[in-house]
């Protein structure tokens, strides 16, 4: 991304800052093309282990990229606290000629004209203690054409410098940092959603995967259907060749020949619904190239070891409650309550300040001495030098001390921002409560869940061999001539169900494991995955 390359991050006066306050260029944002897919092209297939699989989803992953940004604002919002304390310069500068009627001699001409041009500088800043400062220095120049004046034109100088010290509101580092630490805080919390919505997309990715594995054997399962179907069937026109059958008890067979090629034909078309949404995942849909590879995935069916373990669910329950993120951002609420709260009893105490500030001043120009009688004026050449010179030179100064008292006789705003605080605290404390309890049963349920589908798994197997069993009886009864056609056929739907049943409630194990592992917040740790 190259979004951020045209923010100001320059500061007066580098000539950088005007280059990237006054550029008129657009920031182009910048997509990077999806990468190391062909790292695992083997001849014509992408072959995809779940380890391989999962790191294409990381680094291409478009989902996982938009979370990947979800962090900028946040740590924007840390940046615009420290704005509190940027130091700002003022610059001004204003030229006023007037002509006026005189209302009295002392203004020392018929019509009077002057010129006046005031220029004044200043930086303000305030630090993180509270304190507040103004250095100023101010120039003027002034004109006139009254015959009153010493100096014409007059040149003055002065520098000042004011400060505001907090005695009770916003006082010290901690107060006025607080907006820094919430938004620090608030940093922290984003990251642990940003951890919770990570584990959802490769969770959801990796059931991706297992839903292409569990379509990959549903179509094996429905092939060699087909096939059993279509030997049978070849057997009965065989009998029906040799006259040993009806023709009109062909039809049966034929119809399931035909629906077993249905079958197949649906398991074929939903394993390419699949894989499409596989290549999503991976990004290979954005590669003209890679679009069209087919994928051929290395796990298989089969239980893992990891899946047959005990499982301690105390242990899973307090796992949970150590690890898992979304629980963690709860608890970070509660800290940026505590800072709210400090923020409004902040609020609520009386604004007394110590003020006080230092000025010293300088004139200058062309002196106009009058020596008395019908002697004329004499002009002592004189300029800014000279206003600089006594401005520097302290002869001519004052200074003030003082305090400055705002007591609100009654703040109901600051008042009722105390009680809201209050409120969310008390929101936020059940929040963790409610989540706790909530990881709780998510956990004690996907424990169940996966002892359940293991158990299934069992089961599934041994109803399988006797369907294995039972059809290889009904096979032989019908060769033998005491069998029904019918029982054959049935035999084979049952053999079918039963090796669907295999498939589906292994996925499952491998599904609810990875519930397991979602529910505990450990899932990107058990897959080694790091996202930075």
């Amino acid at each position: 991304m190259a979004a951020g390359a045209f923010a100001q991050v320059s500061s007066f006066p580098k000539p950088s800052y005007f280059r990237e306050t006054f550029s008129k260029t657009q920031p182009k944002v910048e997509l990077k093309d999806p990468v190391r897919l062909k790292d695992f092209v083997v001849g014509d297939n992408l072959e995809l282990s779940l380890k391989n699989y999962l790191a294409l989803v990381v680094a291409n992953n478009t989902d996982i990229q938009i979370q990947m940004l979800s962090l900028e604002a946040p740590q924007n919002a840390i940046q615009r606290a420290f704005g509190a304390w940027d130091p700002r310069a003022t610059a001004q500068f204003n030229s006023t000629r007037a002509t006026t009627p005189p209302i009295s001699t002392l203004e020392g001409a018929a019509v009077v004209k002057t010129l006046a041009q005031p220029l004044t500088m200043s930086v303000t800043q305030t630090l993180s203690t509270g304190t507040s400062y103004t250095a100023s220095w101010g120039g003027a120049k002034n004109v006139s054409n009254s015959s009153n004046n010493f100096f014409n034109p007059a040149l003055t100088s002065n520098m000042a410098i004011a400060f505001s010290q907090p005695l009770l509101q916003n006082r010290g580092s901690y107060v006025n940092k607080l907006s820094l630490m919430i938004a620090r805080s608030r940093l922290k919390g984003s990251q642990f959603t940003q951890t919770t919505q990570f584990i959802n997309l490769v969770s959801a990715a990796e059931n991706a995967y297992w839903d292409v594995v569990s379509a990959r054997e549903n179509l094996r399962v429905a092939v060699s259907a087909e096939g059993t179907a279509n030997e049978f069937l070849k057997l009965q026109q065989k009998q029906l060749e040799l006259g040993a059958l009806s023709p009109l008890d062909i039809y049966q067979a034929e119809q399931t020949y035909a629906s077993r090629k249905l079958d197949v034909a649906q398991a074929k078309f939903r394993l390419a619904q699949l894989e499409d949404t596989l290549r999503k995942q991976i990004g290979a849909d954005l590669d003209p190239q890679a679009r069209h590879v087919p994928i051929v995935l290395t796990e298989t069916v089969d239980v893992p070891a990891s899946a047959e373990v005990a499982i301690d669910r105390e242990a899973m329950v307090q796992q949970a409650v150590n690890t898992r993120p979304d629980l963690k951002s709860n608890l970070q609420n509660l800290d940026i309550d505590d800072l709210s709260l400090a923020q409004s009893r902040n609020a609520l105490m009386p604004n007394l300040a110590l003020t006080g500030n230092y000025t010293s001043n300088g004139r200058g120009g062309v002196l106009l001495v009058r020596a008395g009688g019908n002697t004329p004026l004499v002009s002592v050449p004189g300029g800014l030098p000279d206003a600089l010179d006594q401005m520097f030179g302290f002869g001519f100064s004052s200074y003030q001390l003082g305090l400055r008292l705002t007591l609100p006789i009654r703040n109901r705003a600051a008042s009722a921002d105390m009680a809201d605080a209050i409120v969310r605290k008390k929101q936020d404390a059940l929040a963790v409560r409610n989540t706790q309890q909530a990881i709780r049963l998510s956990v004690l349920n996907a424990v169940t869940n996966l002892e359940s589908s293991r158990e299934s798994v069992k089961l599934a197997k041994i109803a399988l061999e006797y369907a294995e069993k039972n059809l290889d009886a009904a096979n032989k009864k019908y060769e033998l001539g005491t069998g029904l056609q019918l029982d054959v056929s049935n035999a084979q739907d049952r053999k079918v169900q039963a090796e669907s049943q295999v498939v589906s409630n292994s996925i499952q194990v491998r599904k609810n494991l990875i519930n397991l592992l979602v529910q505990t917040g450990s899932l990107l740790d058990d897959r080694g995955i790091v996202i930075r």
